[in-house]
Formats: C-alpha cells, structure tokens, sequence
C-alpha cells in the first residue's frame, strides 16, 4: 500500500505546507523577464530577513552540501590554512571539502555528543603569530548528535585575529537563533529542505564584506559556484543559470509564512517542539545523547536502550505507524535514532508519533508504562495554553 500520509520526522528534507506545494505547481515564467525579477528581489529580501543580514545574499540550486561546497571554492584559495572546528559528521564534511580544494586543514575534533569549547579555539587561534589561518570553519547545528554550537561565542573566540568565519547553518538557521551580523559572520550557508519547509533543492549563502573582499583573491577552481557571477546576475534580477523556478515560488510562500508568523515565534515553536520530545522520551526512560544545555531545536538524537537496535525502533515505526525518523551516522549507526522537529511539523504530530514509540519500545519489552511519556507531553500542550 502506498502511504500518502506519513509522519515525516526527519532532520530534512521536512514536511511541506500545502500552500508551498500549491505555489510550486504555478505555471513556469521567462527567468531573464521582469517577473523573475521580482520574484528574485522578493525572495532574496525574504531571505535575508531569515539570516538576519544585510549582507550580500546569494541563492545557488543545491542542497546544503552545494552551498558548503560554495563556501570553501569562494574564499579558500588552494594552500590557504584553514581550522576546521568538527563535532560530528557534518563538521568532517565541511574539513573534507576543504581538503579536497586544496587547504591547509587543521582540523580541531571534539567528542561526539558535546559542543565545541571556545577556549580551544581561542587558544588555537592565539598561537597562530603569523596569521597563516585564513578561514575558520564551523557548524552551526550538528545533525549527526543533534548538539548545537555556540556560535556567537565561537566567532568571539577568534577575536581581531583576520580570518574569516564560514558557518555551516544547513540544519540550524530558522530553527535556532542566528543572528549574522549581531554576531559578526562572514559567511553562513544554509538549505531549503530544513526549516524554511521546501523540498531540497536550494541553498542560501550569505557573504559580509570582508569576506567578499576575501573572495576577490580566491585563486580556487569554481564555475558553477562562482560568486562573482552570481552577484552580477543578481544586481539584473537573475541567476547565471537556469533556476530551479517551481522552488522560487515554494519559496516565496513559504517565506511568507514564516515573516507572517514572526522569526521570534519561528524559533519559539521549534524550542517548544524540542520541549515536547525531550519531556516525553525523558519520562519513557529514554536518554536524549545531548544534554539540555546544548540541545538542538531541530532534531533530538535518542540513545536506543540497550539490547533493542535503534534501526529496529526505527523499522518498526515505520511499519506499524508510518513514522519516519532517521538513523545513527557512521559510528552511530544503529546506536542511536534522530527525531525531527523542525520546519513544517506540528505539535500535535510529535505526540502521536510519541506514543507510537511507546508501543514500540513496550513491544520489544522495554520496561515501560504506557502513558507515562505521553502523559508528560500532555502536561507541556496544558502549561501553554494556561500560559
């Protein structure tokens, strides 16, 4: 049977508005013409809202990957030395792709499940007399662990010390606070597919004007991800290349959702959906793998109890109830289970998908009562309407 209807509980791609969806299935127009223009400026100003910024704001068709990929050929010229500042498996990727293109990395791990320490970094960057590092590269929102870092610390971290900061915001902007110009952040990335409720598809870089300074030097390999290029079609209301025109009209809508509800009520839902998941695996005697302090707003990693594989909690949600929730990564396969509570999820779908799990976990014969999670939930669902 094919499922239409399924709890998509994921760190994205998300659920998408049915208004989105409408909008995408608009008729296509002429990219070079006056009304791509316009959706252009409006998108972009959109966006820009979002980040935050008044910086250069640039829109690439890719996923998030394109986008990091974009952010080490822009400013990292081969050579270049890089820090490169890793708590899972998207801080490893953001270094591999700098290594690929040539960089200097020195990369700066920290345990899986903690955030990074801006004390490290400061040390690092306080030994570097000569200034040979030239970019300092760091993820907002750890998917793999669901832990977030603190940015704002991270970019205070390096000080007056010149290298630039490019975060990876993939999975975290919209979701959590961000701030790029408060904060002083030369370059963020992030993706359709995450909080801003499209299908995957486009990316978002935002560039300061230090770092398009940097830009202007970059001796890197680019063609497709050429900044330059994009910021002169951009100043004509266009891309270089044939845009993704069904996801520019999904994005005006859902841009118009979010700016309509207010990005201080965006990042208030996502904590209060985050609330509500970690409450009720909490009280089913679950263990969240981030402790509160660092958790994400945008998914929750569980560590699946001992003796049940997390992969089969995951088949069996799928199967019974068709929930989806995503997997351990690398090291983490099968050890622990992501749900996601970003974008376009609903309070309402994160308790049904809740007591699913129960069931699940009462099944394989964890010692659970069933009610006690749920219970929990309700309790959070009353303290904010009584609030």
């Amino acid at each position: 049977m094919t499922v239409e209807q399924q709890y998509l509980l994921l760190p994205g791609p998300t659920p998408v508005p049915a208004s989105v969806l409408r909008a995408m299935n608009k008729p296509m127009i002429n990219h070079r013409g006056p009304e791509f223009r316009e959706l252009m400026a409006e998108v972009t100003d959109g966006v820009k809202k979002i980040y935050q910024t008044k910086n250069d704001l640039v829109i690439f068709p890719a996923a998030g990957t394109g986008a990091m990929e974009a952010a080490i050929v822009n400013f990292i010229s081969p050579g270049d030395k890089v820090l490169a500042i890793s708590i899972g498996v998207f801080g490893d990727r953001f270094a591999k792709i700098a290594a690929e293109f040539g960089a200097d990395v020195q990369k700066l791990d920290f345990p899986w499940g903690q955030q990074a320490d801006p004390d490290v970094v400061s040390n690092v960057i306080s030994r570097d007399k000569e200034k040979r590092i030239k970019a300092v590269l760091v993820t907002h929102n750890e998917t793999s662990t669901g832990v977030v870092n603190d940015i704002k610390a991270i970019s205070e971290s390096i000080g007056d010390h010149p290298a630039i900061i490019i975060v990876d915001a993939v999975s975290g902007l919209g979701a959590m606070e961000l701030p790029t110009d408060e904060w002083g952040l030369d370059v963020v990335v992030s993706g359709s597919q995450k909080a801003f409720m499209l299908p995957p598809g486009l990316s978002f870089m935002s560039v300061s004007p230090r770092a398009l300074e940097t830009s202007k030097n970059c001796k890197n390999h680019k063609y497709y991800w050429d900044l330059e290029s994009a910021l002169k079609y951009l100043q004509k209301g266009q891309t270089p290349y044939t845009p993704a025109l069904s996801l520019f009209f999904g994005l005006q809508e859902a841009l118009r959702l979010l700016l309509e509800e207010g990005l201080d009520n965006v990042i208030k839902r996502h904590r209060y959906c985050r609330d509500l998941v970690r409450a009720g695996i909490k009280a089913m005697g679950l263990t969240p793998m981030a402790d509160d302090a660092i958790a994400s707003c945008s998914l929750t990693s569980v560590l699946a109890p001992e003796g049940i594989g997390a992969n089969t909690i995951r088949r069996m949600l799928w199967e019974r109830f068709e929930v989806v929730v995503a997997g351990g990564q690398q090291r983490l396969d099968d050890v622990i289970f992501r749900i996601g509570h970003l974008g376009f999820v609903r309070p309402l779908d994160l308790l049904a998908s809740l007591a699913a799990l129960e069931i699940v976990l009462y099944e394989n014969g964890f010692p659970i009562k069933i009610g006690e999670g749920i219970t929990k939930v309700q309790e959070l669902f009353i303290k904010k309407e009584e609030a």
